[in-house]
């Protein structure tokens, strides 16, 4: 009924394009002229804006697209983002079926802070839209509220069946690896999925979507109770091995990684 294609955006973002052969919405816009190439080459008529969180990398080509397309924008309200049309919540549903839409996909909506409070997650059967939460192999910084959230938003989306599409936003597949390795270099999985990376990379090919299924087998901040990443993060003189001190751990390690 649809397709989801990468929009490639500014240095390594990706603007995820839901469309057929007429209609289209699209995530987290960054900038609209990859967009406004995007569907007037194949001569697609934008019908909505899903926004994750307000970061400008997300949300600046929001307007640009309204003064061609005045559609509706969907997200989290919050005053640092005064683009959203339609507030969403936890628990909120976003249709774009029949009749305010052929698209033919309907989002559960889930808050997902950690990494800036207004963050949200769209998620239909098979397709999950994170934003910056999860990234392959890694998950965003936390800017806004604490590490708690972020780690307890993480394990809400871990618990996603694991087929999954993970459609993060940004292309930091290589990069996450390497600090994966770093943590468990022990993990044949991820062996696999930095040869698997290196080929599409070189092929100029998007290393997302991934699954649920892969990040849990490969992405160490959804790995915290592992005995080897517990190991290696011992080695660096942590003492609590509680799940959430393991994930603390591993995330200011990544940010001086």
């Amino acid at each position: 009924m649809f397709n989801i294609t990468a929009v490639p955006a500014l240095n390594d973002n990706y603007i995820w394009t839901i469309h057929n052969d007429l209609h289209a919405a699209v995530v987290d816009p960054g900038e609209a002229g990859p967009v406004l190439a995007f569907l007037n080459a194949r001569r697609l008529q934008l019908q909505a804006i899903l926004c994750t969180h307000r970061h400008p990398d997300h949300t600046g080509g929001i307007a640009e697209l309204r003064e061609v397309y005045n559609v509706p924008v969907y997200g989290r309200r919050h005053p640092g983002n005064p683009y959203i049309t339609h507030d969403l919540r936890e628990g909120a549903q976003l249709r774009l079926d029949a009749p305010d839409s052929d698209l033919g996909i309907v989002f559960d909506i889930i808050e997902t802070p950690g990494h800036l409070d207004d963050h949200i997650a769209f998620i239909a059967p098979g397709i999950l839209f994170c934003g910056d939460i999860l990234f392959g192999a890694g998950c965003g910084r936390n800017f806004e509220g604490t590490l708690a959230q972020l780690h307890h938003s993480l394990q809400r989306l871990a618990q996603l069946p694991g087929d999954t599409r993970v459609y993060c936003a940004h292309e930091y597949t290589a990069a996450n690896l390497r600090f994966a390795l770093a943590c468990e270099p022990g993990n044949e999985a991820v062996h696999q999925r930095i040869a698997a990376t290196r080929e599409l990379r070189a092929a100029n090919q998007p290393t997302i979507p991934s699954t649920i299924a892969l990040e849990k087998a490969t992405n160490p901040f959804l790995r915290c109770t592992q005995p080897e990443i517990i190991r290696t993060l011992q080695q660096r003189g942590l003492a609590d091995t509680g799940e959430l001190s393991v994930f603390t751990a591993l995330r200011e390690w990544r940010n001086q990684f």
